[in-house]
C-alpha cells in the first residue's frame, strides 16, 4: 500500500493521517483473539489502569503472539513508513494495544512520544512512526486520541515527568504549552470504524480523555525507527523499547 501525494502533503501538514478500513472484518476478529490471549497472561508487559486494575496497555505484543509478530510486517503498516521515512532500513521499536476498557479507562495526559523516546531511550532525532490499527469502532465517545494539528512543526517542547496521574510513567506538556498550539492549529480526534490506520509523528502533541461509554477501545500501535536514529541507551525493558535493530521485512 502506498500513499498518495495528496496523503503525503496532508501528513507533512497536519502530522497526522487516517485511512478509513484498511484491515477487514476478519482480520480484525483475528486481532482481537490474539489480543485477549496476551491480556489474559499476569506479566509485567501487561500494564494495569492504577484505580480499576483493567489492563492499560499490553507491550511486546510481537513477541508474544504470531498474529501480532505477522502484524508487524505488514505492507499495509510498513510501506507507508518507508514512503514517509524515506528509508527501508526500520526497526520495530515498540509494539503494543493500549486500551480505553467501558467505563474504565483512564486518561492519557498531553505528551509527545519524542520526550520519552529521547529521555529515556536516548533516541537522537523525532523520526519514529507511530502506526495505528483500530481494533474497535473508535468514536468521540470511548477515548479516542485528540491531536493538536500541526503541533509538530514547532519542534520540541518543554515537558515534565508526571508519576503520579496514571500506572504509566509519561513525559507531558503543559497545559499553557498546548493551549498555544491551539492557537496555532487546531484539535482533531481520530476516529474510523474498526480497521482503520493512523500515522502520526514523534513530535505531535496528543491526549486521550477517559471512556465513560459503554464501549471498548482498543487501539494496536506499531512504532517504526530508522536504524540510523536507534536507541542510545537501554534504561527500559525491552518490551518498551526493542533491542532488536533487524530492518524490518514484509510478508
Amino acid at each position: 500500500m502506498r500513499l498518495t501525494d495528496q496523503q503525503l502533503e496532508q501528513f507533512d501538514r497536519d502530522g497526522i493521517l487516517v485511512l478509513p478500513a484498511v484491515f477487514s472484518p476478519t482480520e480484525v476478529a483475528a486481532f482481537r483473539d490474539a489480543f485477549d490471549a496476551v491480556c489474559a497472561e499476569d506479566v509485567p508487559a501487561n500494564i494495569r489502569e492504577k484505580k480499576s486494575g483493567a489492563v492499560r496497555t499490553a507491550m511486546g505484543l510481537h513477541l508474544r503472539h504470531p498474529t501480532f509478530a505477522g502484524l508487524v510486517r505488514d505492507p499495509r503498516l510498513v510501506q507507508p513508513a518507508r514512503q514517509i521515512l524515506a528509508t527501508d532500513r526500520l526497526y520495530v521499536q515498540q509494539v503494543k494495544v493500549n486500551v480505553k476498557a467501558a467505563f474504565e479507562g483512564e486518561a492519557w495526559q498531553w505528551h509527545y512520544d519524542f520526550a520519552t523516546h529521547h529521555r529515556e531511550d536516548g533516541v537522537p532525532e523525532p523520526l519514529a512512526l507511530n502506526l495505528h490499527v483500530f481494533l474497535d469502532d473508535v468514536t468521540e465517545f470511548n477515548g479516542p486520541l485528540h491531536f493538536v494539528t500541526g503541533s509538530h512543526r514547532h519542534g520540541a517542547q518543554p515537558t515534565f515527568l508526571d508519576t503520579e496521574t496514571t500506572s504509566y510513567d509519561l513525559w507531558c506538556v503543559d497545559r499553557e504549552v498546548v493551549g498555544g498550539l491551539v492557537r496555532e492549529g487546531r484539535l482533531v480526534a481520530g476516529t474510523g470504524v474498526a480497521g482503520s490506520m493512523l500515522i502520526f509523528g514523534d513530535l505531535l502533541v496528543h491526549s486521550s480523555p477517559p471512556n465513560m461509554s459503554p464501549f471498548d477501545r482498543r487501539i494496536f500501535s506499531l512504532i517504526l525507527n530508522p536504524v540510523s536514529n536507534a536507541y542510545t541507551r537501554d534504561n527500559r525493558p525491552d518490551y518498551k523499547h526493542h533491542r532488536d535493530l533487524t530492518p524490518v521485512e514484509t510478508v
